[in-house]
């Protein structure tokens, strides 16, 4: 198999065991990266910046010259260090598929384990905190392989359940965290726009970059029903009956108008606002990553 088709999650979803899902996601990723005008990004990626002058010519890795014809010297580690926190959503809402095989809650575990094999195997601190109503478990930044190992294992038996509360959690998040990081939430935003956008300025305002991936079901996107419907609130149970083919337009709108929200104040403030469904390859949130890793140079 292709290298590329271990983005597809349809695909990754039939691997069970989760650090293969993570190592076969960074694998496709950086051969995509290799083979695509992006190529740039993936030298930069392996802690090497441009030769610029002033810099020391003894630097220079010569290995990185051969295959790309380009100087590169290695960066130190002052300029490569980057501390990570992955905030993942574990509300009952996350447990959710229509018609594909891996639920918004798997999705997301699969990115958060991707970017923690990513980090640490660029010598990065990254740690783990879960939220629902409030933060669950959490494991301290650390950029040993061991550190892979404990969050492979605390990712692998986690499950959602429960009510959420985004916007509390994050501020709590934001009480705890001691030093800038780039904090990279990933969660179905299914709670009060206000709220939560207040929650991320106040992490920003705190001196931390942000990431925020907006994981939803393919379906949720797309509003593939017709006919009468029964509606199920995920967390409350209350179920609603409906007609879907009159329910759909205003549906699809209100959705916009609520993604559009957030990408315009997250724009503001200089959060990454990523935009995923259970069908997107995950490389699109990798390059999400890599980009706002970039920035902080």
């Amino acid at each position: 198999m292709e290298e590329q088709e271990y983005l597809k999650p349809a695909v990754i979803q039939t691997i069970k065991r989760l650090d293969l899902k993570a190592q076969f996601i960074v694998k496709g990723f950086m051969h995509g990266l290799h083979s695509s005008p992006l190529h740039g990004f993936s030298v930069e990626f392996s802690e090497h910046r441009k030769y610029t002058p002033g810099d020391d010519p003894a630097d220079i890795d010569w290995l990185v010259y051969a295959k790309t014809e380009k100087y590169y010297v290695k960066k130190f580690e002052s300029e490569t260090n980057i501390t990570g926190y992955l905030a993942v959503d574990t509300s009952r809402s996350m447990d959710y598929t229509y018609r594909q095989n891996i639920t918004k809650f798997d999705y997301s575990i699969c990115l958060a384990a991707a970017l923690a094999y990513l980090m640490i195997h660029q010598q990065d601190p990254v740690g783990l905190v879960t939220f629902d109503e409030k933060i669950g478990q959490s494991l301290k930044p650390q950029s040993r392989r061991t550190q892979l190992a404990a969050m492979m294992s605390l990712l692998s038996k986690l499950q959602p359940n429960g009510k959420t509360n985004i916007a509390g959690s994050l501020l709590q998040l934001s009480g705890i965290l001691k030093r800038q990081s780039l904090v990279m939430i990933f969660t179905d935003l299914l709670g009060d726009a206000d709220a939560v956008l207040k929650s991320l300025n106040r992490l920003k305002h705190s001196g931390h970059d942000v990431i925020l991936f907006h994981v939803l079901d393919e379906a949720e996107v797309s509003f593939p029903f017709h006919g009468k419907v029964e509606l199920l609130e995920p967390e409350s149970q209350l179920k609603i009956p409906g007609n879907a083919d009159a329910l759909r337009q205003d549906y699809l709108s209100g959705l916009e108008r609520f993604k559009s929200r957030f990408r315009q104040d997250c724009a503001k403030a200089q959060i990454d606002y990523v935009e995923l469904d259970t069908s997107v390859q995950f490389d699109k949130a990798l390059i999400g990553y890599l980009i706002r890793r970039r920035g902080r140079r």
